[in-house]
């Protein structure tokens, strides 16, 4: 998925740190979540659950998650606005309840077809024919809401078919360590381009900032004839070198060699630029150069429903 800073395309139990708000501001092993999450033990399994959100509210937690408005952001400064996300996408994101909803254990992220003003642009004119949402586990000021390095993350969902609609779910860098997007990395948990229903693709973005940035990843095929609009569970494996992406427990891809500045002679013994804290991201974009632009055959509202999201340390 792309980055709310950049302009283009698309472990060690010692080193374990989370973050989140009204508890210790690290959190070595425990639980960090308000609902009620499944925390059946498993004495077999070496995960253990460190934070999670089952959206067992009437609304949408905000301790947990902070929401994107507009179609697009300003740079540090404030000098420089990239609209449609870097990507040409076409909704803004909002807060309204039009775009964001609970109900029955399960939080929704609504794409519509509405026309409302860009509250991110100065052009008191600026609109978007889309809306739809974008959460984030970091606070506008960026605080770490939750944010963790290494672990296995993993989404309960299910997304919406039809051109121009793009569901992802990711992580970002908590902090520019190594420089701007992508030399601080990016890891796509899973995104779907919704003309391609059977098709979901896990992706690494890393390397020097844009635009001599790379990325390497893979596209699974569900199996037996599976789509993105039934549940299936999404999640990352990640440990200081390897990381392993898996659709309903099953593994597809397993990458161990990235690096971060202009020199990639270092990617075989490389950590950086996962070896910090990355924050998770959901959203639900609407055209954009990835997939292309709705047509007269997309359906709206369009809906990507999450059951809950779990992340894990390694015991």
């Amino acid at each position: 998925m792309r980055t709310s800073s950049h302009a283009a395309r698309r472990g060690a139990h010692q080193r374990f740190a989370a973050f989140c708000v009204g508890t210790a501001s690290v959190l070595m092993v425990g639980a960090c979540t308000g609902k009620a999450a499944d925390t059946t033990a498993d004495k077999t399994s070496p995960w253990t659950l460190t934070w999670s959100d089952e959206f067992n509210g009437t609304s949408l937690d905000s301790t947990h998650w902070a929401l994107e408005a507009g179609n697009g952001f300003w740079n540090a400064d404030s000098s420089v606005r990239v609209g449609g996300w870097g990507n040409e996408e076409l909704q803004c994101y909002t807060t309204s309840a039009n775009n964001v909803q609970l109900r029955d254990g399960v939080l929704s992220l609504v794409a519509q077809r509405e026309l409302v003003r860009d509250v991110s642009s100065r052009d008191s004119t600026a609109t978007c024919a889309f809306t739809s949402a974008r959460l984030k586990t970091r606070a506008h000021d960026g605080r770490a809401l939750f944010a963790q390095q290494y672990g296995r993350v993993v989404f309960r969902a299910r997304l919406p078919e039809g051109q121009g609609l793009w569901p992802a779910l990711w992580m970002l860098p908590l902090r520019d360590t190594y420089g701007t997007w992508a030399a601080s990395g990016e890891i796509d948990v899973m995104e779907a381009r919704g003309q391609n229903p059977t098709v979901v693709l896990g992706t690494l973005h890393y390397g020097a900032q844009w635009p001599k940035n790379v990325y390497s990843g893979m596209d699974y095929t569900l199996p037996r004839g599976g789509r993105i609009s039934e549940w299936h569970e999404y999640a990352v494996e990640w440990t200081p070198r390897r990381m392993a992406w898996s659709v309903d427990d099953s593994v597809y891809q397993v990458q161990t060699q990235w690096y971060t500045g202009a020199d990639s002679s270092t990617r075989d013994r490389a950590t950086a630029p996962f070896d910090q804290p990355f924050y998770l991201v959901m959203n639900l974009a609407v055209g954009g150069r990835f997939l292309g632009s709705p047509d007269s055959t997309t359906r709206f509202p369009a809906r990507m429903d999450v059951d809950w999201v779990r992340v894990y340390a390694r015991r």
